[in-house]
């Protein structure tokens, strides 16, 4: 009970220090607020009001129905120009494709032949240039196979793909971006606020008045990341039901509660290697760059900004070492799978034992690095 009551006080003591640090809550209040949703609003591998601009030399119902095959949200309605224009379009960045349909392209799709359609890119947009072409193709090819059935033309391809989406059907990538966002937002708060408490206390002078008291360091440890992790735990849920279930509409097939007892073991665990940066670097330079070499690392391969399954294979293994994996593992069967706690809780595990070990080392370094001090 004792204990108990030391960690009670000392975090009390860590949420009135917080509380006078405003650029550190507003920090918290962007991040988890505004930073969400442009984060994730604007991430993803999809294009949006992408300008086209068609030089129709066919003048033919088909070319005309390729133009109206481009729409909203993925492309601004069509512009059409002459093909004397495409170099001034081009130069000026007035638009991003331009696609001309040669003369006799209609008559030759009727006759079973295969025309061609030359497209113009501009590729210093990368993102639109790069994804946008598969795009592209896609509506322009199911435009001409739609009128070549139509028209009982023998199609050129012998394969009809079906497609059947699972968890997100329209392959929405906002849906993948908001847990992202949220996994880093946890990760570089927790991280930077609790190691930053640490540092703190160390160049006030006050981590020795702290340990000549009848305090032991798993106390003061614990009464930080507890503090901390409470601040970012309800800038968490607000995030969650305001800005993700809410502005962001992010369908949510498990529960809510199940997301969130899986969010404080990962805080316990973010806080943990916080502690541990906080013990490792002797002033707030070193760690800003200790913060650096490990918040990317945590970000990168936890699976949100690019698959597992597509990082080189000696590097697959070691995500294993990560608490933002498994938390990115467990978030997305909760949220999208509807998962429940027999399905998580392996992952569950996982996380609170990294945590743990890294707390474990962080106990053991802290003593020597005040000795040391």
């Amino acid at each position: 009970m004792r204990h108990l009551s030391n960690i009670l006080w000392l975090a009390w003591k860590e949420m009135l220090s917080l509380w006078r640090e405003l650029l550190l809550l507003v920090l918290v209040i962007y991040s988890f607020g505004p930073g969400m949703y442009i984060e994730s609003s604007g991430a993803g591998e999809t294009i949006s009001n992408t300008a086209v601009t068609f030089v129709d030399e066919d003048r033919s119902s088909l070319s005309r129905a390729l133009q109206t095959a481009l729409y909203p949200p993925y492309f601004l309605p069509p512009m059409t120009a002459e093909a004397s224009d495409i170099d001034r379009l081009m130069d000026w960045g007035e638009t991003i494709f331009v696609v001309v349909v040669p003369r006799g392209f209609e008559a030759d799709v009727r006759a079973g032949r295969s025309p061609t359609i030359q497209i113009n890119i501009d590729a210093t947009k990368t993102m639109q240039a790069s994804v946008g072409t598969g795009y592209l193709l896609a509506n322009i090819n199911a435009e001409v196979a739609r009128f070549a059935a139509g028209q009982n033309v023998a199609q050129a391809s012998p394969v009809d793909l079906v497609l059947r989406r699972s968890f997100n059907p329209a392959g929405n990538s906002v849906w993948l971006s908001a847990i992202s966002g949220l996994l880093n937002q946890l990760s570089m708060l927790t991280i930077v606020l609790t190691g930053a408490a640490l540092i703190r206390e160390r160049e006030h002078g006050t981590i020795e008045h702290l340990l000549v008291m009848p305090l032991n360091a798993i106390e003061i440890a614990l009464a930080k990341i507890l503090a901390n992790g409470f601040v970012v735990f309800v800038a968490f849920v607000f995030s969650l039901f305001v800005v993700v279930e809410g502005a962001l509409k992010v369908p949510f097939a498990g529960s809510e509660g199940l997301l969130l007892a899986g969010t404080a073991i990962y805080l316990f665990a973010a806080a943990a290697i916080g502690i541990l940066l906080g013990i490792v670097a002797r002033t707030m330079a070193q760690f800003a760059l200790l913060i650096m070499l490990v918040i990317m690392p945590i970000m990168i391969l936890s699976g949100g900004m690019s698959p597992i399954e597509s990082q080189p294979l000696w590097l697959q293994p070691i995500t294993w070492l990560l608490p933002s994996r498994h938390y990115m593992d467990f978030a997305i069967a909760i949220t999208y799978r509807g998962a429940g706690l027999s399905v998580v809780w392996l992952e569950f595990l996982w996380t609170f034992l990294l945590g743990a070990a890294v707390l474990l080392l962080s106990l053991l370094l802290f003593r020597r690095s005040v000795a040391g001090r």
